[in-house]
């Protein structure tokens, strides 16, 4: 799980992080590094910022996310506050890009959408809809994961990983990524076009009302939709 957890972050657009990311005083660690950390000890019950740092000694699996470094707990815990805004999407990334992948069990946040009535797809690829209606629901998960980790709870309970086993091998994983984030750049573009639909719409409705007024509706105009996952 740990090896699955760096491979996705490796692929993923941190440039919000590293634009804003400044060496200071002390010994930079990469972000990708501590988004890790934080990602694979939320998602196994780790959520203090001390047992993190004293995981990346005593656990095999924490030191090769963290890459055999020992960022310390303050560090840890200034790395969440100051990027707790970005964190929340991040993760919701990298649960979508394993649920793609095919994988239901990641740590102790399940991908299987049972909590969500909607038809099964006949196709491995998830519809537009559904990733939408099961992006809902991992946003719930992240943000229970997140508040646990501003109380540094101190349960541990088990983990666990279910993946394919077309999935196991390095290379063939990274292939399977690619082609994932492929995807998810598809759905991304498909829900930009309808949002853009209904922006324009509304844009014409403004419009015509302000001719047939000859004022400005009151109220802000809507917003231009961002294209993008």
């Amino acid at each position: 799980m740990a090896r699955f957890v760096v491979d996705i972050v490796e692929q993923l657009d941190l440039s919000d992080l590293t634009s804003d990311y400044s060496r200071g005083g002390k010994q930079a660690y990469h972000p990708a590094m501590l988004l890790s950390l934080l990602f694979y000890g939320y998602a196994t019950g780790v959520f203090s910022s001390r047992k993190l740092e004293r995981a990346t000694y005593e656990s095999v699996a924490f030191r090769f996310v963290a890459a055999n470094l020992h960022p310390d707990h303050d560090t840890i815990a200034a790395f969440r506050k100051r990027f707790i805004g970005h964190l929340g999407g991040l993760f919701i990334q990298i649960l979508m890009m394993a649920r793609t992948l095919g994988v239901l069990q990641l740590g102790n946040v399940s991908l299987d959408g049972t909590k969500i009535k909607a038809n099964a797809s006949k196709h491995k690829a998830m519809s537009w809809d559904y990733a939408n209606k099961l992006e809902q629901q991992l946003q719930e998960e992240v943000a229970a994961l997140l508040a646990r980790a501003e109380q540094a709870d101190e349960a541990e309970p088990d983990i666990g990983l279910d993946i394919p086993e077309e999935l196991k091998r390095r290379r063939d994983r990274l292939d399977a990524i690619a082609a994932a984030k492929e995807e998810i750049a598809q759905r991304a573009a498909e829900r930009h076009r309808a949002e853009m639909a209904a922006y324009e719409e509304k844009m014409a409705a403004r419009a015509a009302k302000e001719a047939a007024s000859g004022r400005k509706p009151g109220g802000r105009p809507p917003q231009e939709p961002q294209p993008g996952p």
